[in-house]
């Protein structure tokens, strides 16, 4: 099953899907003018000016919870366990295309959070609803209905995988690698206790419903990732002298592998594969599950929210996800190349700086992130259920995701992280081909924005 799974993987993640993922960035990012770069003050200001007044604003439907409920989903373990397996299998050169794909993913994400804004409808319960789905919908025509079909299905689908398994496999690997550190022994037992523990926690949580949801990523979000974000400043400012070096075996790993890795990695399309795919894994930019998220915001324009999409992706990819590569490339730890050792590459990279403590911190960040992803994913599967099923199917849905938590506990690291990457691959290609044919009204809701604030 696993030979399967890696050539299923290959054949996604091969040059037809890299095209299609990079390609539609690049033309998203010329019909937009490069909004993520132009735009990107005003994304900054407006982050900054939703974040002053986060403890005043009650409104379910802030601009700011709404993108702290996409972030939950997409700041997670791939920001840690992902960024590392990406530098063990793709060599550092990977993350060079992690940016290049965070850039035009950046792109992505404002289309995205955009269209889902002007697509959105209101449900039984009178909540703004919408993604991909909608949008191919009331944008593309009830002919395309089957597309949308075919997105909630593998957004269901991922929502088991990508939002539930690889978080808790990681959490595993984090927490076992702290008993290990202090003496203790790994086992099947301990590990299946714990995912059932944490299944009961995800049952309660997801039930309280989308403003539960939203209430507890807007608290918890912001804690975790500042938290881990001062811890790597402190191992950084202890490596200062390395910081060159990292970002020199970056650039040259990206086009060299074979120099970068003592010859382990010898093809430089490796390095662009495993860094696309995990780039993509990391903030989700052409997947639509955000836009899921992005929808519910009360804004005065759709683009507004777009704004919004922009910083997802930029506090995601290039904020927490370099500052874990520069973590793990300047602290002196040897990289066994070819070999996905997930959390515990960037553990060892903390401990080797600043101690084992260290590992128990990694881990408690571990837990927050994923408990913030599992329930921004369990909103994104819950929507897409309701749009296969209807309102009833939520129940349904939390409780086999809240199974799935048991799963992921005993699964082994390699297949959990293969299955993810097989079906988010499969998730883009409908959004993908959405937002492609929806960009001309995405050109008129930028010029109709630039003439608002002009």
């Amino acid at each position: 099953m696993v030979n399967l799974l890696e050539k299923l993987n290959q054949f996604i993640w091969g040059v037809p899907a890299l095209i299609l993922i990079l390609g539609v960035g690049i033309y998203l990012t010329i019909s937009t003018r490069f909004a993520q770069f132009t735009m990107l003050p005003r994304a900054v200001s407006n982050f900054i000016k939703q974040f002053r007044k986060k403890d005043n604003n009650t409104d379910t439907d802030s601009p700011y919870r709404a993108l702290c409920t996409a972030l939950a989903a997409t700041v997670g373990t791939g920001n840690l366990a992902g960024v590392a397996g990406a530098i063990a299998i793709g060599g550092p050169g990977a993350i060079f295309w992690m940016w290049v794909c965070g850039f035009l993913g950046m792109a992505t994400k404002f289309a995205e959070a955009t269209l889902a804004v002007r697509y959105r409808t209101t449900n039984a319960n009178g909540e703004y609803v919408g993604g991909p789905m909608y949008m191919i919908r009331s944008g593309m025509g009830a002919r395309w209905e089957w597309l949308a079909t075919i997105y909630c299905f593998f957004a269901v689908v991922a929502s088991f995988g990508v939002g539930n398994a690889t978080q808790i496999n990681a959490v595993i690997g984090g927490i076992n690698s702290v008993v290990s550190a202090f003496g203790g022994q790994e086992t099947v037992q301990m590990n299946f206790l714990f995912g059932v523990g944490l299944a009961v926690l995800i049952t309660v949580l997801l039930l309280g419903g989308a403003r539960r949801i939203g209430d507890i990523a807007q608290k918890l979000v912001p804690l975790a990732s500042l938290a881990y974000l001062l811890l790597g400043t402190v191992v950084l400012i202890g490596r200062i002298q390395a910081i060159p070096n990292a970002f020199a075996s970056i650039i040259h790993g990206a086009f060299s592998p074979k120099a970068a890795t003592g010859g382990a990695i010898g093809s430089a399309f490796v390095a662009l594969r495993v860094g696309a795919s995990r780039g993509v894994f990391t903030n989700e930019a052409g997947m639509g599950t955000a836009s899921i998220a992005h929808a519910s915001a009360m804004v005065s324009h759709p683009v507004e929210q777009g704004l919004m999409g922009i910083m997802e992706v930029f506090l995601d990819t290039i904020v927490i996800c370099t500052m874990t590569a520069l973590v793990i490339l300047c602290s002196g730890i040897p990289i066994f190349y070819g070999t996905d050792t997930g959390i515990l590459l960037t553990t060892q990279a903390f401990s080797n700086v600043l101690g084992d403590w260290v590992r128990v911190v990694i881990a408690f960040a571990l837990c927050c992130f994923a408990l913030a992803t599992i329930l921004g994913w369990g909103l994104y599967g819950a929507r897409s259920a309701q749009y296969l099923f209807g309102d009833k199917a939520w129940k349904p849905f939390v409780y086999i995701q809240s199974a799935t938590v048991i799963l992921g506990s005993v699964l082994g690291t390699g297949t959990v992280w293969m299955l993810s990457e097989i079906v988010n691959g499969m998730m883009a290609i409908p959004n993908l081909i959405a937002l492609a044919v929806l960009s001309p009204q995405l050109r008129h809701l930028v010029t109709q924005y630039h003439s608002i604030i002009s």
